[in-house]
């Protein structure tokens, strides 16, 4: 549904986006993250028409998107990092305006605002001036007025910033819905844990450049260790007596917390053993082990090497 060939934009000697590509099918959502500086925001606009990419291309159901103008940009909603909406209108109102932008009248208007008022959870305060709504209520109508023309892709830039934790999640099950219904998404965020929860793939970018392009499994496979082994001993030995662990094959690091060893490793079936078998050599006896699998934070950090909040 949407396609992204090689996506470039200098600002003078500053390259913003380096030849940024993917492809996101209908019923998918696509995370796009990156710390701040990375080119996030500068991708969705020229995705969106809204600047000029100095080459590259955007195709949507393969058509060509050309000029501010397109009328194939009418497919695509934009949820953008800043409110796009009149404090002083009411939620009706501004929902009026929106609709007109895209020729929207008359029932067919009115069955939208209802829809999409009903999908943010809004109906019953739509007479209601925004100024007078909570800033999880405007971000959830900022999402209801980018789904009002029914767009088949929604490009959603940072939209659950500042929102309290219901709201949050009200907008995590409208996303979840519209994958329901087909709807592409591409989705930027700083929070590991939504990307996590909602896409099917991620691409994360650093100095505009891609540095992962996968499923979530195959992003989490990129990073040396991707699941760590906890294992409590029953009677461990002096100090340093776990340091010879981390020559075992398939061990990445180890750390040792009292009583409880931290085992990173890259595969738990096939490096476990290995681990066991030291343990047993040297006469350390398991009382409890347990598995986890890396956060998508801790691979966001390992490929671009700086916190995600920080430019």
């Amino acid at each position: 549904m949407l396609e992204v060939t090689e996506l470039h934009k200098r600002y003078g000697a500053l390259v913003a986006v380096h030849n940024v590509s993917f492809v996101v099918r209908p019923g998918e959502m696509l995370g796009l993250l990156g710390p701040n500086g990375a080119g996030k925001t500068t991708t969705v606009s020229m995705i969106a028409g809204l600047l000029r990419p100095d080459r590259g291309e955007v195709r949507i159901a393969g058509s060509l998107v050309s000029g501010e103008t397109d009328p194939v940009k009418r497919r695509m909603g934009l949820v953008p990092q800043d409110l796009a909406l009149h404090d002083t209108l009411s939620a009706c109102e501004n929902l009026t305006l929106f609709g007109a932008l895209y020729g929207m009248t008359g029932r067919r208007l009115r069955n939208a605002m209802d829809a999409v008022l009903d999908l943010a959870g809004l109906r019953d305060r739509g007479k209601d001036r925004v100024d007078t709504f909570s800033g999880g209520m405007k971000r959830r109508l900022n999402l209801a007025a980018a789904l009002l023309h029914d767009p088949q892709i929604l490009l959603l830039d940072e939209p659950t910033v500042g929102v309290d934790p219901q709201s949050r999640s009200a907008i995590f099950g409208n996303l979840e819905e519209l994958k329901r219904q087909g709807k592409t998404l591409v989705y930027t965020t700083h929070y590991m844990e939504e990307a996590e929860r909602l896409c099917d793939h991620i691409l994360i970018v650093d100095h505009g450049k891609v540095v992962a392009n996968d499923t979530l499994e195959g992003v989490r496979r990129m990073v040396p260790a991707v699941t760590m082994l906890e294992i409590e001993i029953e009677n461990p030995g002096v100090d340093g007596w776990w340091r010879g662990l981390s020559a075992v094959a398939g061990v990445a690091s180890v750390e040792c917390r009292g009583q409880v060893l931290q085992v990173m490793m890259g595969d738990l079936a096939r490096d476990t053993p290995a681990v066991l078998g030291w343990l047993a050599a040297g006469g350390y006896r398991p009382a409890h082990l347990a598995s986890q699998r890396a956060d998508l934070e801790t691979v966001f950090l390992t490929l671009t090497g700086r916190s995600v909040r920080n430019a």
